[in-house]
């Protein structure tokens, strides 16, 4: 008897830790819908005219190639995952995503990094049946080339470029086979002022991914070293009618954004400035303009099939003159060439959200569900997610499903939650409007578990729209914010029956957002909270350079019940 109640006892005190350590039951969430409407893009399109942006909702730092009869454009994905969307489009306007260079969780690790680290500012280009993709994954191993046959992948693991600090680099294949690698980094002497940089340019062996003879500097500093020009980057050289254009972003991915060009005889230099800089920006514009659009910059130039350039850049849809929550985005302009210098926008001129379409332009006006108003509802009926889905940084284990349910996609809570700098069980996709509604119709959780939805602009700054069953039918719905000030908050909750599954909603408007709930008792929707501070996910509030995601999140609870 003795033994047997020591057993008893023994196995009582390792039940909690047992509990615990066994996999929470997943939640299951059957759709999900996303539903814009700006604005800004309410005006139907004239005949022959496409629509800014072309690509909306936080689709930073685009680069762009033609090849084999089409176009390919990259973005910054920071630490999102899978990486490095890879766009394809037969127009320039029409985009379609193909793939990720970064689509293999043990290419790269972002754990303990911010939402704004790791992949800064790809630029893609394609040589000899060749696509090469040459980036920085900042603080997780610098900067490196990927390489594929299709650009809708496999791309290769990570070519690592240990001799090469900086960010922002490019690849340019000069006519002579030589090829050169530029990118922005320190200036050569002691910088003379806080953003002091410089744009440096060397020779590099691509069959062996290594550089090769002396690393020069082509600009200190920027176009007009006098003023103290900040944050000279994302640097491109072209070649065209015998001169060599080196076009870089300069001012600061802010207010003060703009692109500048030079230009020389010699690949080497000295390139001398465009009197007529710059070349791009929206700085000089009133504060108080109807819709307006900034933070212009960070281009890249393309030839058409006809003759003809065109610009990819990117800038920001803001509200209350400084708030953005759908980051930064891609848009395209004509490139007008004068007097043997490519112009992209006359000074103190506002970016049109409709411009003439390329020539070539093939099929209807519409771009969505990569801009104007839409709604784009995913059942979950795909044997794979679509590639508009992101998780926060590289997933250890596989926590979304979409075969354990057919029609539904199981989410396995994880014990991280939205403040972790590791990857939580939330899967979101991009805010691209500043009207929206995001809704979802999901599952009761299992005891000990929270899910809902999340409104995301990074580990410090975000809304959580979750439900805790309490016992029977019941359950809690809340809204947990961080704000950053290092503390989350509940902001309100409330019990209600749910038999079944139940529906959740997050509504923005600029910078008010609401949070709603439908428990199936035949109430219809009920608002939680309204009127809530939708700048906590502007991009200027919470800092760095993403824009906000949306979507299901699910996390176990029980470790911190248990304690």
């Amino acid at each position: 008897m003795r033994l047997l109640l020591a057993s008893l006892l023994v196995l009582s005190s390792l039940l909690p830790q047992a509990w615990a350590a066994a996999p929470a039951p997943p939640v299951y969430f059957d759709w999900f819908e996303y539903r814009g409407r700006d604005a800004a893009f309410d005006a139907s399109l004239p005949a022959g005219h496409y629509r800014n942006p072309i690509l909306a909702g936080f689709h930073a730092d685009p680069s762009v190639v033609a090849a084999n009869g089409r176009f390919y454009l990259v973005n910054s994905s920071f630490t999102y995952f899978p990486g490095i969307p890879v766009f394809e489009s037969v127009d320039l306007v029409h985009w379609k995503q193909i793939g990720n260079v970064i689509d293999r969780p043990s290419r790269l690790d972002f754990d303990g990094l911010g939402v704004s680290r790791g992949i800064f500012a790809p630029a893609i280009s394609y040589h000899d049946g060749m696509f090469y993709v040459v980036t920085t994954a900042v603080d997780s191993g610098g900067n490196f080339i990927a390489t594929a046959r299709d650009p809708a992948g496999p791309w290769s693991d990570p070519h690592w470029l240990p001799g090469i600090d900086g960010i922002d680099p490019s690849l340019f294949f000069d006519n002579d086979g030589t090829v050169y690698l530029l990118n922005n980094d320190v200036p050569p002497g002691p910088p003379r002022y806080e953003g002091h940089r410089a744009i440096w340019m060397q020779q590099i062996d691509l069959e062996r991914f290594t550089p090769v003879g002396p690393r020069r500097v082509l600009i200190d500093g920027g176009v007009e070293p006098a003023r103290n020009p900040i944050w000279i980057e994302g640097p491109h050289l072209y070649r065209r009618d015998g001169w060599y254009y080196l076009s870089d972003a300069e001012g600061g991915t802010g207010p003060q954004h703009s692109q500048v060009v030079l230009r020389s005889r010699e690949v080497w230099g000295p390139y001398v400035p465009y009197a007529g800089n710059p070349i791009l920006t929206q700085r000089d514009l009133p504060d108080g303009r109807p819709l307006p659009i900034t933070n212009a910059g960070h281009a890249d130039l393309v030839e058409g099939p006809d003759g003809s350039w065109w610009a990819v850049f990117l800038a920001s849809r803001n509200y209350d003159i400084r708030h953005y929550n759908t980051g930064r985005e891609t848009y395209l302009l004509p490139v007008q060439w004068q007097d043997g210098w490519p112009v992209i926008l006359p000074a103190n001129q506002a970016i049109p959200y409709a411009a003439r379409a390329p020539s070539w332009m093939q099929g209807e006006a519409s771009q969505a569900p990569s801009t104007g108003n839409f709604t784009e509802r995913d059942e979950f009926d795909a044997p794979t997610l679509g590639s508009g889905w992101l998780r926060v940084r590289v997933p250890k284990q596989q926590w979304a499903d979409l075969r354990e349910r057919p029609g539904s996609l199981a989410v396995h809570p994880l014990a991280e939650n939205l403040n972790t700098l590791r990857n939580p069980a939330f899967l979101g996709r991009r805010q691209q409007h500043l009207r929206f509604e995001a809704s979802t119709d999901m599952t009761r959780p299992a005891a000990g578990v929270a899910a809902g939805l999340a409104a995301f602009q990074n580990e410090t700054h975000w809304y959580f729209l979750g439900v805790r069953s309490i016992g029977g039918d019941r359950v809690a719905v809340f809204l947990e914010a961080r704000d950053g000030s290092g503390a989350t908050r509940t902001l309100a909750t409330r019990e209600a029956m749910a038999s079944g599954s139940l529906r959740l909603k997050i509504a923005g408007d600029e910078g008010r957002y609401a949070f709603a709930f439908d428990s199936g008792d035949g109430g219809g929707w009920q608002t939680l909270a309204d009127d809530v501070d939708g700048t906590v996910l502007s991009t200027d509030r919470a800092g760095g350079f993403v824009g906000a995601l949306l979507g299901p999140f699910a996390r176990d609870e029980r470790a911190l019940r248990s304690k």
